[in-house]
């Protein structure tokens, strides 16, 4: 017998095992690792575009910045912090970083593979430089306040017409910080929680002449991007964890009030579309119901991505 004609058949069988097994691979690892992959060239690229001044409202950070350490030179060094979120070395961009280090490299900080995976959307779409671009109407915001009025919000109401339309307390100058967790916490006390600002950040206790306590403050906040728009994108999934937790316990006996999140704040101006639609998360991470079911992403980012990957073998992009 011809051995060749005994080979065949085995070769063809060993092909067919070899599609068999391609097609029984995980769906879900396969789409961690595309995203892995392009929140890490999100990443790259959002911290070259700080570099080389790219996004309007960094421009205007460090602008602000001069201007009112010029008038108000006892800020400097507060100032200065906030300044720093016009750059890699601030806490919005720092916390991305520190996120995706998270996320790609210690898989067991995750109960489950999906939500590892929703932590991975968050951060590729916080890092989008639109939505990073209007993150940075906070610390701006702050600025703006410090100034006494000199300059103008941006991205946001006037200080008097968003007070007003919130029927919020008036917290001092960043009060737009208060409730973010890259810039203080909240503490126990005598069984009550206050506002804690980190070491650099303790000179805003001396622009209020009280402690700010969590059941006022949410009960009466006005408008920030985080608290209305970003919080989801731009927290640290234990920390978000943390606030849901801290709300249910504070509120659990009040019927009438569930969260400081639970209402929108009036008070956005000129944000982008990006900023206001529903983070990607709730569409795509949802659509794992476990058991080896398919994950449908057609999200522009995947699409993007792949199509860079057919134009070029340098494969993903650092931010040169």
């Amino acid at each position: 017998m011809d051995l060749r004609l005994t080979l065949r058949p085995l070769r063809w069988l060993t092909a067919l095992l070899v599609l068999m097994l391609t097609a029984c691979g995980d769906p879900l690892q396969d789409e961690l690792d595309i995203q892995s992959k392009i929140a890490t060239q999100q990443v790259n690229e959002l911290g070259t575009a700080l570099d080389q001044d790219k996004l309007r409202n960094a421009r205007l950070l460090k602008d602000y910045a001069k201007r009112v350490k010029d008038l108000k030179p006892d800020y400097a060094s507060l100032v200065d912090e906030l300044a720093k979120d016009a750059s890699r070395q601030g806490p919005l961009y720092q916390s991305l970083q520190e996120r995706l280090e998270t996320a790609l490299n210690q898989p067991e900080q995750f109960a489950k593979p999906e939500e590892r995976l929703r932590e991975l959307i968050n951060i590729r779409e916080a890092a989008d430089k639109i939505l990073f671009n209007d993150a940075l109407a906070d610390p701006l915001n702050v600025l703006a306040d410090l100034s006494g009025g000199a300059l103008p919000r941006v991205n946001a109401l006037p200080k008097a017409q968003s007070q007003q339309a919130n029927q919020a307390e008036d917290f001092g100058a960043g009060s737009q910080l208060i409730g973010n967790p890259g810039y203080g916490q909240w503490v126990q006390r005598d069984g009550m929680s206050f506002w804690e600002w980190y070491g650099m950040y303790a000179l805003f206790s001396n622009l209020f002449d009280r402690p700010i306590h969590y059941d006022r403050w949410s009960r009466h906040r006005d408008y920030s991007y985080y608290s209305d728009y970003g919080r989801y994108r731009y927290t640290k999934p234990r920390d978000y964890q943390r606030q849901q937790q801290r709300a249910q316990k504070a509120f659990k006996s009040d019927s009438r009030f569930k969260s400081p999140y639970a209402k929108s704040r009036t008070g956005a101006s000129r944000l982008s579309q990006a900023s206001r639609q529903a983070p990607k998360t709730v569409q795509q991470a949802s659509k794992f119901r476990g058991g080896g079911s398919k994950f449908a992403s057609k999200s522009k980012y995947n699409s993007s991505f792949r199509n860079s990957q057919n134009r070029t073998s340098r494969g993903v992009r650092r931010g040169k």
